[in-house]
């Protein structure tokens, strides 16, 4: 019986070492609440947007100039542009013009496929 106990206990260990925790950027955000949200994973590209007018692609900070660099320089794994997935993550004091200002940027660069996180009511 001792030795199947360490078996189930080395296993143990190894799929907690071995697990990959998604890392995402430590933004405190206000989501907006929505009543038709969707579970998604999250890969690719985030995006977030802050009430206080700070912009983050992935977790480093940039500005809505250097955003479209970014997006440009991306490396897409041999994939199309339009089929890599964006995650925009903004508070729900962010204005709509700051919004609308990040699509521009996402679109002009050959971007498509974006995702509006929210949770739950």
């Amino acid at each position: 019986m001792t030795p199947m106990i360490d078996v189930v206990f080395q296993l143990i260990l190894f799929f907690l070492v071995s697990t990959t925790f998604a890392v995402m950027p430590g933004i405190s955000l206000n989501l907006p609440e929505s009543r038709t949200a969707e579970s998604t994973t999250t890969s690719g590209i985030t995006i977030t947007a802050d009430k206080n007018g700070g912009l983050w692609f992935n977790d480093t900070e940039v500005t809505i100039k250097t955003l479209g660099a970014r997006l440009a320089a991306y490396d897409t794994g041999g994939k199309k542009k339009e089929e890599i997935p964006i995650t925009l993550e903004a508070d729900s004091d962010v204005t709509n013009g700051t919004i609308v200002s990040v699509f521009d940027v996402i679109r002009e660069n050959g971007y498509s496929a974006v995702d509006l996180r929210t949770k739950e009511k």
